[in-house]
């Protein structure tokens, strides 16, 4: 039986807001390809969250952080993460194609 919907309204309310330490740990998951969903679970918190932290829109420099951290656990990983920044594609179509039915 899954838990009621106002019961889990209340525990993620519950959850103090996400910290530096655990942004760099979002960082560290994301580039070990753990799931949105996962950490959204864990961490109890709304997806934008996830994407406030990955744009560094939220605790600008915890990239290059996470990165320092992530080459002392995982040294062997170091050649295939891609610690850039994260990009965000639009689905929506590119207002210069609007110009190709004119």
């Amino acid at each position: 039986m899954s838990p009621a919907p106002h019961s889990l309204l209340s525990s993620r309310r519950s959850r103090p807001a996400l910290t530096e330490a655990d942004a760099v740990d979002i960082w560290i998951a994301r580039w070990l390809k753990v799931r949105r969903r996962d950490l959204i679970q864990r961490y109890a918190c709304d997806p934008r969250r996830l994407y406030e932290i990955w744009q560094e829109e939220r605790f600008a420099g915890s990239r290059a952080k996470a990165l320092e951290v992530f080459l002392a656990r995982f040294p062997s990983l170091a050649d295939r993460i891609d610690p850039g920044a994260h990009v965000r594609i639009p689905k929506a179509p590119h207002p210069d194609q609007l110009q190709l039915f004119n």
